[in-house]
């Protein structure tokens, strides 16, 4: 992914107005990102845990869609898999919901995924941080093909949040 800056993720957002993509607590130090490791960018407020954010190239554009985690089911441990990038983990899976863009989310319209609830699917993918045993199922596929199908499942969502 390439570097960004804070005025290109704020002008990326999907699903929130103008005013709320302002607000919005962008991550720290973003010039110390590991971009050339990144399939997308994902974080979670520090200040609004429940809230969480994506931003990535999506055909040629950036596409930024604003999330919540689900409050259901706090406290359970057991195993679940990333809708993303494919990562199982004992209890670090969340679902992650976005209000619809447009005036389907005004309405209070949503759609929502399992997703890795730090967000660190490319790093998942790539072997830089653990799930845990088991948490990576071996494939044949090369790193280059599980981004791909990283983003292609971020673009599939993200379609969604749009339609």
């Amino acid at each position: 992914m390439k570097p960004l800056t804070e005025q290109e993720i704020r002008a990326a957002f999907l699903n929130c107005t103008k005013g709320e993509a302002k607000r919005l607590n962008v991550p720290r130090g973003l010039p110390e990102l590991p971009w050339e490791e990144l399939d997308f960018l994902g974080w979670r407020d520090p200040q609004a845990p429940e809230r969480a954010y994506l931003v990535a190239e999506l055909d040629g554009r950036l596409a930024a869609v604003a999330l919540r985690l689900s409050t259901g089911g706090a406290g359970q441990a057991r195993r679940s898999m990333c809708s993303l990038c494919l990562t199982t983990h004992s209890g670090g899976v969340s679902l992650m919901v976005a209000p619809l863009a447009g005036k389907a989310g005004q309405q209070g319209n949503s759609v929502g995924a399992y997703m890795c609830t730090d967000l660190a699917c490319s790093l998942y993918v790539r072997g830089k941080r653990e799930a845990g045993a088991g948490g990576r199922l071996h494939e044949s596929l090369t790193l280059a093909e599980k981004s791909e199908r990283t983003l292609a499942n971020l673009a599939a969502f993200v379609a969604k949040v749009t339609v």
